[in-house]
């Protein structure tokens, strides 16, 4: 852990990567700057530099820095922070990890502080806490991305740091001591620190007997859990089966419940598929079902199954735009009566069915349209069932 610590970065121009945030025009690094340093959350992948660039600008502020955990947090040590501050000069920044855990109630007494400015108040989380945090909360704050930190980045701060330790280690290893980091700098050096305290030369075999696998990002956190799933249900509708199994494949070694997944792909198959293949939904259902019953590891083979069937059917959305159409319509403001003959145990109903299946009768007091069919699939042939039915008299 000596190496995490001893090369934590002490300045802007020390941080690697996030040049958008702390480059020279850096927006981040401007406010700061500036003095006029907002309430902002921070959220990003492990090891991308959030908690480094809290300490940066409170470093870089002189203000007083209380670093804090939202998992352990007490509601008394928020008051008491901001009460030992009261009147003073320089207001105190909160540093608050894994803001995305903090409850309801312990937003609510932040707030006030916050409105009044108080202290500056600054949070960091793997998920973005725009799903956790309220909206009071976020519209007092600016909310900052910080990516993972790219391949020819994390490259040369390792060099760097390789040289300096002298390290020797094989070129092999080096590749895959970045590869496997995925872009998290902290298990890069952890990593480098434990292979090197074991042997005299790092090498390859040495860093997959202590890391076999590359870091992963999963699905847990929020941030991955949407893009994942955003991916592959976009590859599913764009028709590529290899992109929709691969990110499949993500969400599944992410530890994303099965059923989950399987209740995504059945929205994708009325939304997407629809009527141009009316069976996709049954399918949908079905799997919906068994995913339930047998669970990981084989609920992975059914899930595999209907995002093929999925990709390769025909799609159509033509039932989603319409429902749209139709809600749209009703919130400004079409409210249509119902007509008399359609109401409960009406005397001038005409049953289709005593007219060989269609009879021409008013069933909207005022003519509206929401549907189109498309010509793609098998609505292809409902258009034309449609178009026979009620064109027959």
């Amino acid at each position: 852990m000596q190496l995490a610590n001893r090369y934590r970065p002490r300045s802007f121009d020390e941080m690697v990567g996030q040049t958008s945030l702390v480059g020279k025009e850096g927006i981040v690094r401007l406010l700061v700057e500036k003095g006029a340093m907002p309430h902002a959350f921070f959220y990003g992948p492990p090891g991308s530099g959030k908690t480094t660039l809290a300490r940066i600008i409170a470093d870089t502020l002189g203000n007083p820095f209380y670093e804090l955990n939202a998992t352990t947090l007490k509601i008394d040590t928020l008051r008491k922070i901001f009460k030992d501050h009261e009147g003073a000069l320089q207001k105190p920044l909160l540093f608050i990890d894994e803001v995305h855990r903090l409850s309801k109630n312990q937003q609510e007494v932040l707030l006030p502080y916050m409105e009044k400015g108080a202290g500056i108040v600054i949070g960091a989380s793997t998920e973005n806490p725009y799903y956790a945090l309220t909206a009071a909360m976020r519209s007092r704050a600016h909310l900052f991305a910080l990516e993972a930190i790219d391949g020819a980045a994390a490259e040369a701060f390792l060099k760097r740091v390789i040289v300096q330790e002298k390290i020797d280690i094989e070129v092999e290893a080096f590749a895959y001591l970045i590869s496997s980091s995925s872009g998290d700098l902290r298990a890069a050096l952890n990593l480098l620190e434990s292979a090197a305290a074991i042997a005299p030369k790092v090498t390859l075999q040495l860093l997959k007997r202590l890391r076999p696998q590359a870091i992963r990002d999963g699905s847990s956190e929020a941030s991955s859990h949407y893009d994942l799933t955003s991916a592959m249900i976009k590859s599913v509708r764009g028709s590529d089966i290899d992109a929709g199994l691969y990110y499949l494949a993500r969400l599944i070694e992410g530890g994303e419940p099965p059923e989950f997944l399987a209740r995504r792909l059945a929205i994708l198959a009325s939304e997407d598929i629809g009527n141009a293949n009316p069976n996709a939904l049954n399918l949908a259902a079905s799997t919906v079902t068994i995913v339930e019953k047998i669970g990981y590891p084989e609920a992975r083979i059914p899930l595999a199954q209907l995002l093929v069937y999925l990709a390769a059917s025909p799609k159509s959305n033509s039932s989603y735009k319409a429902i749209n159409a139709a809600q749209k319509a009703i919130k400004e403001g079409l409210i249509l009566p119902v007509p008399e003959h359609l109401k409960t145990h009406p005397k001038n109903y005409r049953y289709p069915h005593d007219f060989g299946g269609w009879v021409a009768q008013e069933y909207l007091s005022e003519t509206q349209h929401f549907f189109n069919f498309s010509d793609i699939g098998f609505e292809k042939r409902l258009h034309e069932w449609h178009q026979k039915i009620t064109q027959k008299q």
